[in-house]
Formats: structure tokens, sequence, C-alpha cells
């Protein structure tokens, strides 16, 4: 059974990385197992770097195997912002609530055709040995003007996914993994370390 740690203190995502690789001979670790950690520094330019870095910083510091994400959201009205900085997007110590309320604030004058958007997630996958696995995808839509939905988290209740005439905050768990971003990256993600772990 391969241990992997997944660096990331959020809930949601945590359990979305354990449902996808239930099926994988793997046990998945919190950060939380581990105590203490310096929190990774994300200085990189893109999600790829980013989520290389993390990988790389808590596999060092665990010792173990570990998948890091970075993802995010890109607006086309915004020229991709807020991008790599959607989780910090109102301020360093900003909520959700808090980015949600600066991206409506920067689309006030926007026009609808004008709010196309993507989740975009690149999973980096670091093993003991340093080697590295990388897994990415991509959910197009739309943010609408008014939150919707309670579910998810991050700017899932702006985000609108025409094809199933709902935004990312009105969707199951399942709908959710069947399209999102994460969800996409993650069963690439699974069927790669598959191929690794047999």
């Amino acid at each position: 059974m391969k241990e992997i740690v997944v660096a990331t203190k959020n809930k949601g995502k945590i359990a979305e990385i354990v449902l996808a690789l239930s099926q994988l001979p793997v046990k998945v670790l919190a950060l939380s197992d581990f105590g203490p950690i310096p929190e990774a520094v994300e200085n990189g330019a893109s999600f790829m770097e980013n989520a290389l870095l993390k990988a790389r910083h808590y596999a060092k510091f665990t010792g173990k195997a570990c998948l890091a994400d970075d993802s995010g959201l890109e607006v086309d009205a915004l020229h991709g912002a807020p991008g790599i900085y959607s989780a910090r997007f109102a301020g360093e110590t900003a909520d959700d609530a808090a980015n949600n309320q600066m991206l409506l604030a920067k689309l006030t004058n926007s026009r609808a055709e004008e709010r196309t958007a993507r989740f975009r997630c690149v999973l980096a996958f670091v093993d003991t040995d340093e080697s590295a696995i990388i897994a990415d995808g991509v959910c197009e839509g739309y943010i609408i003007e008014e939150m919707r939905g309670v579910g998810g988290f991050g700017y899932d209740c702006l985000f609108y996914v025409p094809k199933l005439n709902k935004t990312m905050a009105e969707l199951s768990k399942n709908e959710k993994n069947a399209i999102s971003h994460r969800g996409q990256a993650l069963g690439s993600m699974a069927i790669k370390l598959g191929g690794c772990l047999k």
C-alpha cells in the first residue's frame, strides 16, 4: 500500500482526491497527520511550477510521496486573472466570500459574452525518489452575476456550466467530479499512477 500525502489543508480537495484514488492501492494521508510543517512557498509563474514546488516541499518534510495541486480561475475579461492568485485575489488573508466579491466587482461593467472563464488544475505527484508525474484538467464556463448554490468551495457559486444549466456549487459531488478541472486532472493522474504502482 503506497502512502501518499496530499499537500493541502482544504477538506473539500482532500475528499475529492480520496474518492478519485479509491481504486488504487494507496493510503491518502493529510498534512495534519504530520504535525507542524513549514508552509511551501508558492512563487512559481504557472500552475505547474507551483504544484511541483508544493509536492517537492512536502515530500521532503514528510518523507512520503506527495500529491499537490495548483488550480484556479481564469476569466477572459480579466486577461486570465485571478489565475495563480485565485486563492488570494482579494488579499493574502482573503476568504472565499471576499474573493467572490472582488471578482464580481471587477466584472461589474462586463457584458455576458465577456464573462467566459475556465477552471484550470495542474496536479504534481512527486515520489520518494524525486521522480514526478504531471496531470492537468480544464473546465469551461462563465461567471454569472450573483451567487447560486451552497455546495463546493472557492468560486463554485459563481461559475456557471452551460451544458448542465447549473453552477459548480449546485452540482452533486458525482456531477462535479465528472466534469470539473480537478476531476479531469485526478482521473488522468489516477491512470498514470495506476500504471506506476502495478
